[in-house]
């Protein structure tokens, strides 16, 4: 819920129970038939931002990355609101505060301040276009040029400036960046290589840093 001002998220974060969590614990567990509330996700402190990662198991046992959360986000909406079994797990990748805000509750604060479900319904919009993208892109681009583009939607997401240039602002193995893109970690390995090569990227463990992002951007435009 990026788009409000502090004070709306804050009274948000009111209506709900704070519990922490560690990396690993399973906030929302595909197929869960208890969508009674929702969660908003906060850091434990104000220099490390919160980040869970939005994976969906496909009937071949596939498992897919749809998305990373971070600070202030919401999570269970869409279960909620359709009140149908959960459609994805969420997961903590980092130490964070979630707050457990019931659905009732939720819904009549969003019914009194009616700009609430503008904000909502402009998040799931976003959400959606990013995934539709995404699929477009697996027909349309090959794997570097793939993970190019995300990388750059990550860094304009979620990055923050560093002394080597943009740091990605989420942890992802490269096999999660795979998931994310929809290809074999040895297909995402080589493609890591080849925007090393070009003098893109920097990684150290899961970190990535974007050397040059206008040159990511024109590198993801390529296909």
């Amino acid at each position: 819920m990026s788009v409000l001002d502090d004070k709306a998220r804050s009274e948000l974060f009111n209506l709900g129970k704070p519990q922490r969590h560690e990396p690993g614990a399973v906030l929302i567990r595909q197929g869960d038939q208890h969508c009674d509330h929702v969660l908003l996700l906060r850091a434990v402190h104000a220099t490390s931002p919160a980040c869970a990662k939005v994976t969906a198991v496909l009937a071949d046992g596939t498992e897919v990355l749809l998305g990373i959360r971070l600070s202030g986000d919401l999570v269970g909406e869409m279960g909620t609101l359709r009140e149908r079994d959960r459609s994805a797990t969420v997961t903590a990748c980092t130490p964070l505060i979630t707050f457990r805000i019931a659905a009732p509750v939720f819904f009549a604060h969003l019914d009194e301040h009616p700009r609430l479900w503008s904000a909502l319904a402009t998040m799931m919009a976003e959400r959606l276009e990013s995934a539709n993208r995404r699929r477009l892109e697996f027909a349309a681009f090959d794997v570097p040029v793939r993970l190019a583009r995300v990388l750059d939607e990550l860094a304009a997401r979620h990055g923050f400036t560093v002394e080597d240039g943009t740091h990605l602002g989420v942890t992802l193995s490269q096999p999660e960046l795979g998931r994310l893109i929809g290809a074999k970690e040895a297909a995402v390995n080589k493609a890591v290589r080849i925007l090393k090569q070009h003098g893109l990227l920097l990684t150290d463990y899961k970190k990535m840093i974007i050397t040059d992002l206008e040159a990511l951007r024109t590198f993801g435009s390529m296909g």
